[in-house]
């Protein structure tokens, strides 16, 4: 049985100023990190009996969020641009407020882009599925991925077989320093939990 776990960043600087996230590369908040040491030792706690692979996206924010669960479990840490935010293209560094003055397409399908420059969901989507399947094809049995709310709802998609365009009537979202858990026997693909809060408890 493979078990993969999924871990959404904890509180970040841009969840409290305002700006976009997307590749800006945020820091975690004060809150954020004592949230992330939280979430590592309960989360250790639960699973240190077992041998597992980490892996997270390379934005400061993910990383933070990764390294304490790393040090819990005794892993090296592995970063990867593949797990990676959306890229807002020109609103990265930008506010909220300037993405709501200056979008030129609402977002209505897995294809809309914000802005020109911007990457949509479906290609967020066509780097996400390779890895997916290279995850459930590797010889590791246990693996945790560190990355970004709109980057995880995606990966909830794949690993629910959908196709991209079911994106565009559904959704699975989860909330910052949501824990979510993925088995499969190599037949069936079961969500056991999803953005769990506890673990920050």
């Amino acid at each position: 049985m493979k078990t993969i776990i999924t871990i959404q960043h904890t509180q970040s600087i841009h969840h409290t100023n305002g700006m976009i996230g997307s590749w800006t590369d945020w820091e975690l908040s004060p809150l954020g990190k004592e949230q992330a040491q939280t979430l590592a030792r309960n989360l250790a706690r639960e699973i240190s009996d077992r041998q597992w692979v980490i892996y997270s996206s390379d934005l400061k924010r993910a990383k933070q969020t990764a390294q304490p669960l790393a040090k819990e479990l005794n892993l090296s840490l592995i970063e990867t641009p593949l797990l990676r935010e959306r890229n807002l293209g020109s609103a990265v560094g930008k506010s909220v407020q300037w993405l709501h003055e200056h979008q030129q397409q609402p977002e209505e399908t897995v294809d809309d882009r914000c802005l020109p420059d911007a990457e949509s969901r479906r290609e967020v989507w066509e780097r996400l599925f390779p890895f997916c399947q290279e995850l459930l094809e590797s010889k590791e049995e246990n693996i945790i991925l560190v990355s970004h709310g709109d980057t995880l709802s995606i990966w909830n998609g794949i690993w629910l077989g959908l196709e991209p365009e079911d994106l565009n009537r559904c959704d699975l979202f989860g909330l910052a320093g949501g824990v979510s858990f993925f088995l499969s026997d190599g037949r069936k693909r079961v969500i056991k939990r999803l953005s769990d809060l506890s673990y920050l408890k």
